[in-house]
């Protein structure tokens, strides 16, 4: 198997209280962050919708809902507009909050080590990792968009 068949392109994203690794073909776009539109009773994660395209796109902490930071600001701010997994049709896309750019990495084997976070894996995310000696954990984005489906719900 040639080298280039056993990598793919990722995206380091920075959150409050640390990284996330997502795969470069599920972001749609990287976009400055907007105050977002409140959704009433929704819970801290869900800081509302931002407007992207003519779509109204739930705006996710991870970081406040893995409780890896006690709030989510950061000065540049920038939202990470990804694809669905699922096959809701009322959720076509999921925004998470980062801090900055995202950095464009490649991931391979060779340079990608699973390093599990312990007995408790946080809400949000599915396993930690280290990717060039560089701590950053798998976000569970298929949990967070049925989370984030039911927070609509509720709140609806």
């Amino acid at each position: 198997m040639e080298t280039g068949q056993r990598e793919i392109r990722g995206l380091m994203v920075t959150v409050a209280g640390g990284h996330l690794l997502v795969p470069n073909s599920n972001v749609s776009e990287i976009i400055t962050a907007a105050t977002p539109e409140p959704v009433v009773n929704a819970p801290r994660w869900l800081l509302g919708r931002v407007r992207w395209r003519g779509w109204r796109v739930p705006l996710v902490s991870v970081s406040l809902l893995a409780g890896m930071a006690d709030r989510d600001d950061a000065p540049n701010a920038k939202v990470a507009v990804l694809k669905s997994l699922g096959d809701n049709p009322r959720l076509p896309y999921v925004a998470i909050l980062c801090m900055g750019f995202p950095r464009l990495t490649t991931v391979t084997p060779e340079n990608l080590v699973a390093a599990p976070l312990g007995d408790a894996t946080p809400a949000g995310i599915r396993t930690g990792v280290m990717l060039n000696d560089q701590s950053a954990m798998i976000p569970d984005l298929p949990g967070i968009e049925q989370l984030v489906d039911e927070a609509l719900r509720e709140a609806a």
